[in-house]
């Protein structure tokens, strides 16, 4: 349910209203807009009668209804579009932000020096594996706990904030103490007990699309991190798996405009995990700023040819110069 509050609605009938929908066994989650404050009441629906008589408090104006399945994800639930800071970054705004950097952490050179591309050609926040969910047990896992002290080092080292993945609920604690930001990768989109565990952090959720799942169970797995009472969440599209060999899996790039048209998230695209060749990263990056995204992610790597994971969707510093300086010339156009 959406309580909408009057436009000279005071911040005490603000707090009562809260209050209130606290004291009858909801969460709320307040959406202060530029005319007027909306409050979220999210729970169990077999009780969600008694909230119709919040129009009766003082400064409510009325109670809505939310139709989507996702509540707090919804635009129904809030004005206008979410900004979320990573470091001094925001993701959402008018700004196209760029985030790369290598798949895996391999060694502070290699990272280093990815780091440094990076910043030279314009990307605003650096990624880096240091846990790796891989299909096969015996391929590079990561370097855990060293990857994520050699990403923190040179972040401090170059100004970038960092994203990292974390694959294990019981690590999210370690990740975040050391990363900007946490991402939940493909094969976790649907792990809801490490969802609910990002919903407790104080760090932005990067949440990419599960291979397998559709737009409405991507934004119902936002809905379990927002329902936990992290707001930062920032959606992916990474390619889906479908009939189609010639691509590691196929951008969906209409999921873009269909989101958008869903949710005041944020939205990014990932080329490189969807196209699986560095050949398709730099077209499918410029669709991405064409179809409206707020950002993207890519991966970069000073040797691609000798990285331990995926370096065949890896672009070399010199066709990640390219890139950027594309991706200027369009957004120039575009966002401006």
């Amino acid at each position: 349910m959406i309580i909408v509050m009057k436009n000279h609605a005071t911040e005490k009938q603000i707090e009562d209203v809260v209050k209130w929908i606290e004291s009858v066994g909801y969460k709320a989650h307040p959406s202060i807009g530029v005319e007027r404050t909306i409050i979220g009441a999210v729970g169990d629906n077999r009780g969600k009668d008694v909230l119709k008589y919040a129009e009766s408090l003082p400064g409510v104006e009325k109670t809505m209804p939310i139709l989507k399945p996702y509540k707090l994800a919804s635009r129904e639930a809030h004005e206008g579009n979410t900004e979320v800071a990573v470091g001094q970054v925001k993701v959402g705004g008018p700004d196209f932000v760029v985030i790369a950097g290598p798949c895996a952490i391999e060694s502070e050179e290699q990272l280093l020096e990815s780091a440094y591309v990076a910043k030279k050609g314009g990307a605003q926040i650096l990624r880096g594996g240091a846990y790796k969910p891989r299909t096969s047990p015996y391929s590079f896992q990561g370097m855990e706990e060293e990857g994520l002290k050699l990403l923190n080092q040179v972040s401090a080292r170059t100004g970038l904030p960092t994203v990292t993945e974390v694959v294990n609920p019981a690590d999210v604690d370690l990740v975040e103490s050391y990363a900007d930001m946490l991402q939940i990768g493909a094969r976790n989109a649907q792990n809801f007990a490490l969802l609910k565990e990002v919903g407790h952090s104080r760090k932005p959720v990067l949440l990419k699309r599960g291979m397998m799942t559709t737009i409405e169970e991507l934004l119902m797995a936002a809905e379990y991190i927002l329902s936990e009472g992290n707001p930062n969440v920032i959606l992916c599209e990474r390619g889906i798996r479908t009939f189609e060999t010639a691509t590691r899996n196929t951008l969906d790039l209409s999921a873009v405009p269909v989101l958008k048209g869903l949710t005041h998230l944020p939205v990014i695209v990932d080329p490189s995990h969807a196209a699986g060749n560095w050949r398709y990263v730099i077209p499918l990056s410029r669709a991405a700023v064409a179809v409206g995204a707020d950002g993207i992610i890519v991966e970069i790597h000073p040797e691609p040819e000798k990285a331990v994971s995926d370096g065949a969707q890896s672009l070399k510093p010199e066709k990640f110069y390219q890139m950027m300086e594309e991706l200027r010339a369009i957004t120039a156009v575009m966002r401006h």
